[in-house]
């Protein structure tokens, strides 16, 4: 049973009464709303410690940690490393073995690491922790997730069900983000500004907690929702470990260009990372103001990927694709001109918005192009591995490369030269796209 039919009872149709059918049919639609809302939970959830707390709290993390931008950078380069390498057979792995069993493992590990990162570790001790989080995240987790959405949207709701996942992502880790600024600021004392290393520290140890529990709870809720399903080949037969499937999605053009456009997509999931401190480096807020401005973005990405998810639909994906590397390219070279003032700051929240409006419009989509590719649904887990080989590689240049160019010239100039970058990024995406609708034409 795959989870596109989740929930269907064992009757023929023809033997139930119209009342029946309208049972069964309602019993189906909840039982998929339960199982996506459920993949929507863990696809945020996996990433609350390694990633969405220093997206929220960056300056705070650093000052606690007594870490450098490069440095962190470093870290977060380690798990790109852990992850790059788990991507081919961590596809492997989602077509062999149920989600289920994958992703609950994979919760349990990640929130583990949460207990570790609680006691403050040293520098040498955070890095192990990251690579750690860089399996679990990826070879256990990734790819499972990816192929349960594909099969969940079938053959004609592929922008609708990855603009749902990232939609309800989006939404989780706004809320999330709004709550965890609360507490923070509630944890600190009234002049927020005044507050010691130590209490800054006490009170980010209790977000990890927070934090930690959350992924727990995600984990247990995995298990008990999405059903015990093995992945089949399109022939009905149980699939197998095999690098079959790398090879066959290899020799697809489209594949590679999808790649390309990941990459040129995610290396702005980076740039998330440091809203909250350019609020700071560049117009001077406190900690807890910075932190606000970042939960912008996350207040963008419910509304910009479902609205994304249910036009490409309409449209076609590599048309919105197109759309949104254009917003990219425009916010990207807002923020680097320098047109921002520190007294401007309804034009900072809404550059902010509408880029990161961009960013979350293509990670609701980008994946959806597998249909547009014609990719076989049974070697989905490969062809996720492999994109996400290619297209995940920000996740090891880039943290580093931003930590260096804030390190080299500080405040607002470092920035710029941040988004400048971006903007070149945004211009290869879109060119990239363009060749991809030319070759999926001509197939």
């Amino acid at each position: 049973m795959s989870l596109s039919n989740a929930g269907a009872i064992e009757n023929e149709p023809g033997a139930l009464s119209g009342n029946e059918k309208t049972a069964a049919s309602s019993q189906r639609a909840i039982s998929r709303a339960v199982i996506l809302l459920t993949l929507m939970v863990a696809g945020e959830g996996s990433f609350l410690l390694p990633f969405v707390l220093a997206r929220i709290f960056r300056p705070t993390l650093l000052d606690v940690f007594g870490l450098t931008n490069l440095q962190l950078g470093a870290v977060f380069s380690l798990f790109g490393v852990f992850a790059l390498a788990s991507y081919m057979p961590g596809g492997l792995l989602a077509d062999r073995f149920p989600a289920r069993r994958l992703m609950t493992a994979a919760l349990l590990l990640t929130a583990l690491g949460g207990v570790a990162l609680a006691q403050i570790p040293s520098l040498k001790v955070l890095t192990i922790l990251y690579g750690f989080w860089g399996l679990t995240t990826t070879l256990l987790f990734w790819a499972a997730m990816i192929r349960a959405t594909r099969e969940w949207g079938g053959s004609n709701s592929q922008g609708r069900a990855f603009g749902l996942l990232e939609g309800g992502r989006g939404l989780l880790s706004a809320s999330l983000a709004s709550i965890s600024v609360a507490v923070f600021a509630a944890l600190l004392p009234t002049n927020v500004a005044a507050a010691t290393l130590a209490e800054r520290s006490a009170a980010l140890t209790g977000i990890i907690w927070i934090f930690t529990g959350i992924v727990a709870a995600v984990a247990v809720t995995v298990w008990l929702t999405v059903p015990e399903t093995s992945p089949v080949t399109e022939t009905g037969s149980a699939s197998k470990l095999t690098w079959a499937g790398v090879r066959s999605v290899a020799l697809m053009p489209a594949v590679w260009l999808q790649a390309t456009i990941l990459i040129c997509a995610y290396v702005f999931n980076k740039s998330t990372d440091i809203y909250s401190l350019y609020a700071r480096d560049a117009f001077g807020y406190n900690d807890v103001a910075a932190a606000q401005i970042t939960t912008i973005a996350f207040w963008a990405r419910p509304l910009a990927a479902i609205g994304a998810g249910l036009l490409a639909d309409r449209i076609k994906t590599s048309r919105m694709t197109i759309f949104s590397f254009c917003v990219l390219i425009l916010g990207s070279l807002t923020m680097a001109s320098g047109v921002i003032k520190p007294g401007f700051r309804w034009l900072l929240i809404a550059t902010v918005a509408g880029t990161s409006a961009g960013l979350f419009a293509l990670r609701a989509i980008y994946f959806a192009l597998f249909q547009e590719a014609r990719v076989p649904m049974a070697v989905t887990g490969s062809a996720v591995g492999l994109v996400c080989l290619l297209g995940f590689t920000p996740d090891v240049f880039m943290p580093a490369l931003i930590g260096y160019l804030l390190d080299r010239t500080p405040g607002a100039a470092g920035h710029q030269h941040v988004f400048g970058l971006l903007a070149v990024f945004a211009t290869v995406g879109l060119l990239a796209t363009l060749f991809f609708q030319r070759v999926t034409r001509k197939t």
